[in-house]
C-alpha cells in the first residue's frame, strides 16, 4: 500500500468539510524528516485557520475529529501551533510489510486510468557520432520511460533521430570532395563524422573570418560603455550598480567571443593543409547547403548517398543503446515526417494561424517576438514544421494522452512556441511537456570537455568509467573470476554514470567527477549495488531460499526501532516511483534507493539475522533483507541500471 497515498485520501474526505479546494491542503501531508514527529505530519490546519478565523490548534482538533483513520494509525497528536502528527499503528505496519513481501510488484499498485504516453528521448543526429550531450536526454528519458510503463501506463520511447537535416548536406560535400576511400571502407562512420567535422571546421573559419573585424569594432565601444557605468555608480542608486555589471558582462562576453574565434581561426590557419582546403573552398557553408537542397528535392545522387550513409550511422548509434540497455519502440526520423511539412503549412494557412513576415511563414504567438517560422522564404522547411507533423502523428496516430520532450533546457522557446502553436490547431486535448536538463561540466565549470577541446565521445566516457570500474572490482573482488569481473565492471562502470547523471535534480547542471561517481560509499550507483550484494551474500550465507521464504505465510515482527524504520521505509517504495511521475524527476527515485540503503545499514548494524535464536524472528529479519534487496534491484531497474549478487 502506498501509505502517504491512503492518508493523503482520508484526509481529502475529512477536509471537504472545511474547504472547497481541498487538493492543495492535502499536499501538506507529508513523511516526517524526524521519527519522534512520527511517520507522516499534516501543516495544512494553519492556512485553513486564517481561512476560519480560527486558532490552529482548535481547527486542528476539529480536522482530526473528522479523519478517519483509526485502522491504520495511533490517535493523531496535534503538535505546536497545530502540527498534525500521525504513526502508523505497528501491528498494521507489520501487516502492509508482510503483504509487501509477498508482493511481486513489491506493493506498487498499477493506475487505475492508464494514459497513453509517448516519450521522446536521446534524438542525436545520425550524421555524427554521439557525446556526452547526447547522455542526460537518453538516461533521464529511459528511466521515465521505464517508470511510467511499470506504473502501468501505455508507454511508446520514440527516438526522433537527426537524419535530414543541414548535417547531411555537409557530409555529402565532404564525401563528394574530401573523402578517404581506404578509411571510408574500412571504418564508414568514422569517416563520415571525419567529414562533418572538416567540413563544418571550414564553414566555421570563413564565417569568422568576415565576423571577426566587427567583433574588434565592438570592443572598444563596450569598454567606454563600462568606464561610463562605472562612472556614474551611486551607493542610493541600486539600478546603477547592475547597469555596471551588466555592461562588464556583455564586455567579458565579447572578449570571450573574440576568444574562441580566433582560436578557430588559428587551428586552420597555423595547419598547411587545412588552409589550403579553406582557400580552395571558399563558399563551401553555401555549397554544403545546397546539396542538402538537392538532397530535399530528390537528387538522385544525394538520395543514393544518403540511403548509404544512414543505416551505417544508426547501427553505430546502436551499439551505444545497447551498452545502456536502451531499446526503443519507434525511431521515426526527420525524413519520416517529410512528405507530412507541405500539409502542416497549408493547415496553418487554412485556419488562419499562419502569415508572411520577410517572406517567411510565420506564426506568431501572443507575448512573444519571436516567430515561429515554419517555412523559410527560400521554400525550405524547418524544424517547427517537422515538429508540427510529430504531434499530428503522435495524436492522431498513435492516439497519445501525453507527449513527453526530454530536450535541454536551451530549448525552452521552441517548446514554448510548439506546444502553442500546436494548441491553436487543435491539440489541446494532449499534454505536452517538454522535461528540460542542465549540463554536464568539466571541473572548471564548462561544458564537459576532453583536454583538447573536444566534445567527450559517449562510447569513450563509457568506456573510461568501465575501465575505472574493473580496478575498483579488481581490488574489492579478487574471489571473483576474470569474467564475472569484467561483467560487474560493466554494470558498475555504466550504472555509475546513469546514477550520477539522475540522481542530480534534472534542471540543475552539475560537474562530472570520476572519483565521486565511482565511490562505494556516498550516494552513488556503486554503493547501492554493494548494498544489493551485501543483502544477496546474507541470503547466501545462510542458505535461504528466498522464493519459499516470500511463499510461506510468515509474520513480521517489528521488535526493534530499526526493524520499523525499514519496514516504512520499504513500504515508501510505492510512494517513491508515483512521485517521479508527477513532475517527472528521476532523483526522487534515487534518493529513496540511497535511503533505503542507509537505513538497510543501520538495521544491520543493529540487529542479528542469520544468528539470531528465535526462529519466528529470524524469519522476519530475512524476509526484510529479502525485501530490502528486491526493492534496491527493482528500484536500479527501473533507472537502468543493473545489480551483481556477488561484487
Amino acid at each position: 500500500m502506498n501509505l502517504l497515498a491512503e492518508l493523503r485520501s482520508r484526509l481529502h474526505r475529512a477536509l471537504e468539510t472545511f474547504t472547497d479546494a481541498p487538493d492543495s491542503f492535502v499536499e501538506m501531508l507529508k513523511p516526517t524528516a524526524d521519527g519522534k514527529f512520527g511517520d507522516f505530519q499534516a501543516n495544512c490546519a494553519m492556512p485553513l485557520a486564517k481561512q476560519h478565523k480560527q486558532m490552529p490548534r482548535d481547527l486542528a482538533l476539529a480536522l482530526i475529529a473528522k479523519l478517519d483513520v483509526a485502522d491504520l494509525c495511533e490517535p493523531p497528536e496535534i503538535a505546536g501551533p497545530g502540527f498534525i502528527n500521525l504513526k502508523i499503528k505497528t501491528e498494521r505496519l507489520a501487516a502492509e510489510t508482510a503483504a509487501l513481501c509477498r508482493d511481486e510488484r513489491l506493493g506498487v499498485v498499477p493506475v487505475t486510468t492508464p494514459r497513453t504516453y509517448v516519450v521522446d528521448y536521446s534524438s542525436p543526429n545520425v550524421a555524427k557520432p554521439m557525446h556526452v550531450g547526447h547522455l542526460r536526454s537518453t538516461v533521464i528519458g529511459h528511466a521515465l520511460y521505464r517508470i511510467l510503463k511499470f506504473l502501468g501506463h501505455n508507454v511508446l520511447s520514440d527516438n526522433h533521430v537527426g537524419d535530414w537535416g543541414t548535417q547531411f548536406g555537409m557530409i555529402i560535400y565532404g564525401y563528394k570532395n574530401f573523402r578517404d576511400d581506404a578509411a571510408y571502407q574500412q571504418a564508414p562512420v568514422a569517416e563520415l563524422a571525419r567529414l562533418y567535422r572538416l567540413v563544418n571546421q571550414l564553414s566555421d573559419y570563413h564565417e569568422l573570418v568576415a565576423k571577426l573585424p566587427g567583433l574588434l569594432l565592438q570592443i572598444p565601444l563596450k569598454e567606454q560603455a563600462v568606464a561610463s557605468a562605472r562612472a556614474a555608480v551611486s551607493p542610493t542608486e541600486k539600478d546603477s550598480a547592475r547597469v555596471l555589471k551588466r555592461a562588464e558582462q556583455d564586455l567579458e562576453a565579447s572578449r570571450e567571443e573574440i576568444k574562441s574565434a580566433q582560436k578557430k581561426i588559428g587551428e586552420v590557419e597555423s595547419s598547411p593543409p587545412l588552409k589550403a582546403l579553406a582557400d580552395a573552398h571558399p563558399q563551401i557553408a553555401e555549397l554544403a547547403r545546397k546539396e542538402t537542397a538537392k538532397l530535399h528535392a530528390g537528387d538522385v545522387e544525394n538520395k543514393r548517398l544518403w540511403d548509404e550513409f544512414v543505416p551505417q550511422c544508426l547501427q553505430a548509434l546502436e551499439s551505444v543503446y545497447q551498452r545502456f540497455g536502451v531499446k526503443f519502440d519507434l525511431t521515426l526520423g526527420e525524413s519520416w515526417y517529410n512528405p507530412m511539412l507541405a500539409g502542416i503549412v497549408d493547415e496553418l494557412k487554412r485556419q488562419h494561424l499562419a502569415v508572411t513576415s520577410n517572406g517567411a511563414t510565420c506564426v506568431f504567438i501572443d507575448g512573444n517576438d519571436a516567430p515561429f517560422i515554419v517555412q523559410k522564404a527560400d521554400g525550405a522547411f524547418t524544424y517547427a514544421t517537422t515538429d508540427l507533423a510529430t504531434i499530428r502523428h503522435r495524436v492522431e496516430n498513435l492516439r497519445a494522452d501525453a507527449s513527453l520532450y526530454v530536450v535541454d533546457s536551451r530549448q525552452g522557446e521552441h517548446f514554448q512556441l510548439l506546444f502553442a502553436t500546436a494548441r491553436k490547431m487543435g491539440y489541446d486535448k494532449t499534454e505536452f511537456r517538454h522535461v528540460s536538463f542542465g549540463t554536464v561540466l568539466g571541473e572548471d565549470r564548462r561544458p564537459f570537455k576532453t583536454r583538447s577541446g573536444d566534445t567527450v565521445g559517449l562510447e569513450s566516457l563509457l568506456d573510461e568509467a568501465v575501465a575505472n570500474a574493473r580496478k575498483i572490482v579488481d581490488e574489492n573482488s579478487p574471489h571473483l573470476s576474470d569474467a564475472d569481473r569484467g561483467r560487474i565492471a560493466e554494470l558498475v562502470g555504466i550504472g555509475a554514470i546513469i546514477y550520477v547523471d539522475l540522481h542530480h535534480n534534472r534542471d540543475s547542471d552539475y560537474v562530472f567527477n570520476w572519483e565521486k561517481m565511482l565511490a562505494t560509499t556516498g550516494d552513488t550507483a556503486t554503493y547501492i549495488q554493494y548494498a544489493y550484494a551485501r543483502v544477496c551474500g546474507i541470503l547466501r550465507k545462510g542458505e535461504v531460499d528466498a522464493v519459499a521464504l516470500r511463499q510461506g505465510q510468515h509474520a513480521i515482527l517489528l521488535s526493534t526501532p530499526q526493524e520499523r524504520v525499514l519496514a516504512l521505509q520499504l513500504n515508501r517504495f510505492g510512494q517513491a516511483v508515483a512521485e517521479v511521475a508527477v513532475d517527472y524527476r528521476p532523483n526522487l527515485l534515487t534518493q529513496y534507493l540511497f535511503e533505503t540503503a542507509n537505513v538497510f545499514a543501520q538495521f544491520y548494524g543493529s540487529c542479528n539475522v542469520l544468528k539470531e535464536s528465535d526462529e519466528a524472528l529470524r524469519t522476519s529479519r530475512l524476509l526484510l533483507c529479502d525485501a530490502t534487496a528486491r526493492v534496491l534491484k527493482q528500484g536500479l531497474d527501473l533507472l537502468g541500471i543493473g545489480v551483481a549478487d556477488q561484487m
